[in-house]
């Protein structure tokens, strides 16, 4: 296939077009990349951040558990040592012998 010189003032200018088109077009998609990889590593970083709150919230309430159950314990145990106080020994105390 030849070309004529009028196709080839045509020809060549559109083709120095087409190529700027393309290298374009190729920055255009490595600029999206990028783009969307950064938008993946904030969303990384975000839910990182949400995982530590959650965690740090859970740790909370279950300290806020250990803590009712110390407490609980804790009642208990005076509970048994002010009945163990108002306990009255069955023979003690109930008959004094005065003869002798």
């Amino acid at each position: 296939m030849s070309l004529k010189g009028v196709e080839l003032q045509i020809a060549i200018p559109k083709t120095f077009d087409a190529g700027k088109v393309a290298d374009q077009l190729q920055q255009q998609s490595s600029i999206h990349q990028s783009n969307a990889q950064a938008a993946s590593e904030k969303q990384l970083e975000k839910n990182r951040e949400t995982v530590i709150k959650s965690n740090s919230a859970e740790e909370a309430s279950l300290e806020d558990r250990e803590r009712e159950q110390a407490e609980q314990e804790r009642k208990k145990r005076e509970k048994k040592e002010q009945e163990m106080k108002e306990t009255k020994h069955p023979f003690k105390g109930n008959f004094v012998d005065f003869s002798g």
